[in-house]
């Protein structure tokens, strides 16, 4: 189980805690992703992704798309420590239904084998924010 890091936080005007999220190093076996995707990626048995990990919302400030706010945030970043750490995308294990469907939403597709369990190549990621 990968170490997690100190949060992203997301602190409104009053100082309070509005969302947060956790970015730490992650290990996947090639062969859990999904064979599209995999044939896409270098041949490492254990290709190195980003975990992105407990992202959530204040409950008084959910449906302000804070969500997808710090969602964005956090894969920017990742996108960005690339040229430093090596990642071949970015990993969700999704605590629930809604939170799944957050994800697909943002063009996350499943593990094979795990409903729960997401995945982003960093190629998409870096497309969408090169572009912007």
């Amino acid at each position: 189980m990968p170490e997690e890091k100190s949060p992203f936080v997301l602190v409104d005007s009053d100082g309070v805690s509005a969302g947060y999220y956790t970015l730490s190093a992650y290990r996947n076996q090639l062969a859990e992703l999904p064979a599209a995707l995999a044939r896409k990626l270098p041949r490492y048995r254990l290709p190195p992704a980003t975990l992105l990990g407990r992202l959530a919302i204040s409950n008084a400030l959910r449906g302000q798309n804070l969500g997808r706010f710090l969602l964005m945030d956090a894969l920017h970043r990742s996108w960005r420590n690339t040229s430093e750490v090596a990642s071949v995308g970015v990993v969700v294990e999704a605590l629930n239904e809604a939170a799944r469907s957050f994800y697909l939403h943002h063009e996350f597709v499943q593990f094979p084998d795990h409903a729960n369990k997401l995945f982003l190549a960093m190629a998409t990621i870096e497309k969408a924010f090169r572009a912007s």
